[in-house]
């Protein structure tokens, strides 16, 4: 299906890998310029970097880290000399771990924040001066902000500063023509999930109404139509990509 996506210019951070390497390659499956961002040399980046040259766009890997602001000023200058200007930005990049309360240290607690909130605000912020009317944001939270999750305060309070700083972000930008919204996945195939047990995997299947877990392709498939004129009127939403949590 043609989205009227072709020749677009996009900007995906956390990009490498999981969902945001499957809205990195959903994009440029559709004539979209990609430049997605990564944090770490890895063979995933590697492959990346491939199959984003081989879409024939003048797609590309980046490296950046986003909860640093130099490292993001780097990063949306290289991104406006190869592209002149973001039609879409996708703020994925995030971190998470497994820690109760009485063992969340300052240092952890920092070190989510800041790149899964800090990290978006400081790419947003960054990226607007080269966003022009007509541009989408599309801010990756998850589904755990609206239902918590056990030794995970520190992510669920990210993840749900995202959604709240979309909203407020929207009804600022709205007079410029720019939209912002939110995707929610629920449990997605990633790294992340590789090593679950069998019975592990089953549990958090039948946490969904679907009775599956989520592929990063589902995710893709919600993104491309927000960045798209089918989503032309909406703004500040959140969708959950969850199967039914």
């Amino acid at each position: 299906m043609d989205l009227g996506l072709a020749g677009k210019r996009a900007l995906v951070t956390g990009g490498s890998r999981g969902i945001g390497r499957g809205i990195a390659l959903a994009f440029a499956q559709q004539g979209v310029s990609v430049a997605a961002c990564y944090h770490r040399e890895s063979d995933e980046v590697a492959s990346l970097a491939a199959e984003l040259e081989h879409s024939g766009r003048d797609s590309h890997v980046v490296h950046a880290d986003v909860s640093d602001e130099n490292s993001v000023a780097k990063l949306i200058a290289s991104v406006r000399d190869r592209f002149r200007q973001v039609d879409v930005l996708v703020n994925n990049a995030g971190v998470v771990s497994h820690r109760p309360l009485p063992a969340l240290d300052l240092q952890e607690w920092r070190r989510i924040l800041d790149t899964n909130l800090t990290g978006m605000y400081l790419v947003t912020r960054t990226a607007l001066d080269v966003m022009p009317p007509g541009s989408v944001i599309i801010n990756i939270a998850s589904a755990v902000a609206m239902i918590g999750m056990a030794a995970r305060t520190h992510y669920t309070a990210s993840k749900a500063g995202v959604i709240g700083f979309t909203r407020s972000l929207c009804k600022e930008l709205g007079p410029r023509g720019i939209r912002a919204n939110v995707i929610a996945p629920g449990i997605i195939e990633t790294r992340q999930t590789a090593g679950l047990t069998p019975e592990q995997r089953t549990r958090y299947a039948n946490l969904a109404a679907l009775g599956r877990l989520g592929e990063p392709d589902d995710v893709a498939g919600v993104a491309l139509f927000l960045a798209s004129d089918l989503a032309k009127f909406v703004s500040g939403q959140m969708i959950a990509v969850d199967g039914g949590i």
